[in-house]
Parts: structure tokens; C-alpha cells; sequence
């Protein structure tokens, strides 16, 4: 079907400071046009919380996309000035999101970091699906299928009735700060009753390794002091 993917600015702007801009080209994706617009409306909500998503703006300058079950590039938008090689990275998270996540198990592009490091068992992964140069330009890529992995936090899958539907991705700050934005999102927006996870609370939450200690399993490092704890990641501030 065919959806518009030009959102109204009043639906996504929390604040002027952070209004969200959208990239707006008619396209054919199987997520409902009401989906995307749920997700992404929660974007200039999240970037003003005030713990900062534990990152390094406030409020958080990020890019946002979906992707649907296919692949396929729905919806682009950013708050901010937020750093233009963030927006491949938050499609390619997106699409890793989406690739390793099914109807059992979840798995945030967080939960893949130490797999994918050397003598890990998904060591390789990141060459396994290549971005797509020709959609690097910006305002390209919507209704096409742009590839990419990544293996840091920030992109997390969408359910819905137990099957994924597709993926959000995020970037724009810390790895860390980019799942706690990508996770509360999804959160708010209702599309997070996963069917299953490797963090302890049987979800895809980020796994933190010890200071100082080498990611294993499906942990990642920490990146700067004021990350916000897993517990914390999932207790949303008053907004």
C-alpha cells in the first residue's frame, strides 16, 4: 500500500529546539502509516527526558527510521542538528534490528556487540550485509531496501500480536544513550511485548560488561559514566 510518509511537524515537536524533521517521499512499506506515526511521534518526547537518556545532549540530537519485516526503508526524521553520519547509521540499525529478530527471540542491535568482536561466534556479520553507497545522500533511501549492520545499541525490533513487524533504529549520541531512546521509544509507542530476550528480565535490553572487563555473550561496554542503568533504561521519567 501506498503511505505518505510526511508527518505533520506539530505531531513530533516537543519543543522548537527540538523539532523533527521528516523525510518525505510516497513509499510503498508494510508497517501502517498510524505505526510510524506512533513511533516516531515519541522521538521529540524522549530526547527531552530529563535523565538525558544518559547521553551527552540534552536534549538529544538524533536521527530516527523504520524499517518494515522486508526491510524496506519506511520513515526517516531528526531532532536537532544531529550529526548527518547518523543517519545511515540509524537505518542500517534499524535493519540489523529487524534482520536478527524473530517471533521467539529479540535481539537489539546492543545485544550483538560482543558476538560480532574477533573470536566471537558472529564475528564477520558486520560484512555481511553492506549499506547501500547510492542511499547515502540525504533524502534517499525511503521505499527502498538500504541494507547495513550494525552492532552497537540503538536499534531495537517492533512487535506487534507477538510477530516483528519491523525495526526502529537510532543514533546520534552515545550507543548508549541511542538504545535507552530507541528502547523508550518503542516503549511508549506500545510495540515492545517482545517474544523473548537475552537479558536477564527476558527482554533485549542492553547488557552491560564490567568496567574494565572484555564484552562476552551478549553484553556491551559501557560508554561514558552517566549511562543510564539497565533498570533505568526501562523507568521512563515523568514527561
Amino acid at each position: 500500500m501506498t503511505v505518505l510518509r510526511l508527518f505533520s511537524t506539530a505531531a513530533v515537536i516537543c519543543a522548537a529546539s527540538t523539532a523533527a524533521f521528516a523525510e518525505n517521499p510516497n513509499a510503498v512499506c508494510a508497517v501502517p502509516n498510524a505505526v510510524i506515526r506512533q513511533v516516531q511521534s515519541q522521538l521529540a518526547i524522549v530526547v527531552n527526558l530529563s535523565d538525558k537518556n544518559g547521553g551527552l545532549f540534552f536534549p538529544n540530537m538524533m536521527w530516527s527510521a523504520i524499517v518494515d519485516r522486508a526491510g524496506t526503508l519506511c520513515s526517516v526524521i531528526k531532532t536537532g542538528d544531529a550529526w548527518p553520519g547518523s543517519r545511515e547509521i540509524a537505518i542500517a540499525k534499524a535493519g540489523t534490528a529487524n534482520d536478527f529478530s524473530n517471533d521467539q527471540l529479540a535481539l537489539s542491535t546492543a545485544n550483538l556487540y560482543a558476538p560480532t568482536q574477533p573470536g566471537g561466534s558472529l564475528y564477520g556479520l558486520n560484512n555481511s550485509n553492506p549499506f547501500n553507497a547510492a542511499l547515502l545522500q540525504q533524502g534517499t533511501g525511503v521505499g527502498q531496501v538500504p541494507g547495513g549492520i550494525i552492532t552497537f545499541g540503538g536499534g531495537v525490533a517492533l512487535y506487534s500480536g507477538g510477530k516483528v513487524i519491523g525495526a526502529l533504529g537510532v543514533s546520534g549520541d552515545s550507543s548508549c544513550a541511542d538504545h535507552a531512546i530507541a528502547f523508550r521509544m518503542r516503549k511508549l509507542a506500545g510495540y515492545d511485548a517482545v517474544a523473548g530476550g537475552v537479558a536477564p528480565d527476558g527482554t533485549d535490553n542492553i547488557i552491560y560488561a564490567d568496567t574494565g572487563t572484555t564484552p562476552t555473550g551478549f553484553e556491551q561496554p559501557h560508554c561514558f559514566p552517566q549511562d543510564l542503568t539497565p533498570a533505568q533504561v526501562e523507568t521512563i521519567p515523568p514527561h
